[in-house]
């Protein structure tokens, strides 16, 4: 790129403070999205959705013999454009996940940032701004993070108490449809499901404020884990049967969570979080060298101190949870 200050003298200044005006207008309106979808077909879907596992469960329909029962939904983080937007790493973790636990169904086309599941690209608002920050030169970085500020305010959706019950059971729904996608779900009254929800930073939060919904329509037990996950202390906690939080030691945007947010505190004791962590059902495993993302994030490619890529030590982490064990 140029010379900074020649550049803003040359009119970037205004550019950058028209697109940054842009994204706070297209953040605040990130509610209002939601509310049309819910309008415009979002309630009908759900209660649709709703009565067909009732009816389900009400027949008492046994799983078909040779059907999985256990499903890994996984939700890429804030980077991404769409659930098929994976990194190199990630595309690696997930296909050697699926081998090494075969007795799961792997669910990954759900896009956690949006309440009708479409993906960011395409949409009139990201293309205009990434068109105008890539004629600069050298400016793809800054349409990388317009992205990433979008998804953003999408993950806040999820933690907020006005609007997050209209989001997260819009996700919850998707969730259940890709799942049904790949494999009509074995439903029975006697056996339940093994759900496993993996979130990549704010992933985490999204398949937290999911698993109420998931843990109403289905008979499941319900384990979320999370890669660096930005989480409030509120959804998700109370229904899900374990929480696993890996950190890296050098991931410092996963501290801030804690920091900012008062349901994370540890004496505000009456959170679900708090009584989560006091019943052992919150486990913070500590990862390794891994910074939030990129080369030496959770699913970076470069190798570590331990001579290995930073995926492999992800990887090895989550195939020592005991919750596999008990899908054998």
């Amino acid at each position: 790129m140029a010379n900074p200050l020649s550049w803003l003298r040359n009119g970037g200044l205004m550019l950058l403070l028209f697109v940054g005006f842009l994204v706070l207008l297209w953040g605040s309106t990130a509610p209002v999205g939601t509310l049309v979808w819910w309008l415009d077909r979002g309630e009908d879907k759900i209660e649709r959705r709703s009565q067909r596992l009732e009816e389900v469960l009400d027949n008492g329909n046994d799983a078909a013999e040779g059907n999985k029962t256990c499903y890994i939904i996984y939700l890429t983080g804030v980077g991404d454009l769409s659930a098929d937007d994976l990194s190199d790493g990630e595309t690696v973790f997930l296909a050697e996940l699926q081998q090494n636990q075969p007795q799961c169904i792997l669910v990954r086309d759900v896009f956690p940032y949006s309440a009708a599941n479409q993906d960011v690209s395409g949409q009139r608002i990201f293309d205009f701004l990434k068109e105008i920050t890539e004629k600069e030169n050298g400016w793809e970085e800054f349409s990388q993070f317009l992205l990433e500020a979008r998804n953003v305010w999408r993950m806040a959706l999820s933690a907020d108490n006005r609007y997050g019950r209209i989001y997260n059971r819009a996700i919850a729904l998707t969730i259940v449809e890709r799942m049904d996608a790949q494999q009509s779900i074995p439903i029975s009254p006697d056996r339940s499901l093994q759900l496993i929800l993996m979130g990549k930073s704010g992933g985490a939060q999204v398949a937290l404020g999911a698993t109420p919904y998931l843990s109403q329509w289905l008979n499941a037990d319900i384990t979320v884990i999370s890669f660096g996950g930005m989480f409030n202390g509120n959804e998700g906690f109370e229904k899900a049967n374990h929480v696993y939080h890996l950190r890296g030691e050098r991931d410092w945007i996963e501290t801030i969570g804690g920091v900012v947010l008062p349901s994370r505190w540890h004496w505000t004791f009456g959170s679900p979080y708090n009584r989560a962590r006091r019943e052992d059902r919150y486990t913070v495993v500590e990862s390794g060298s891994h910074a939030h993302q990129g080369d030496n994030g959770y699913f970076g490619t470069e190798k570590a101190e331990e001579g290995v890529p930073y995926v492999e030590l992800t990887l090895e982490k989550v195939n020592q949870l005991p919750i596999w064990s008990n899908l054998d």
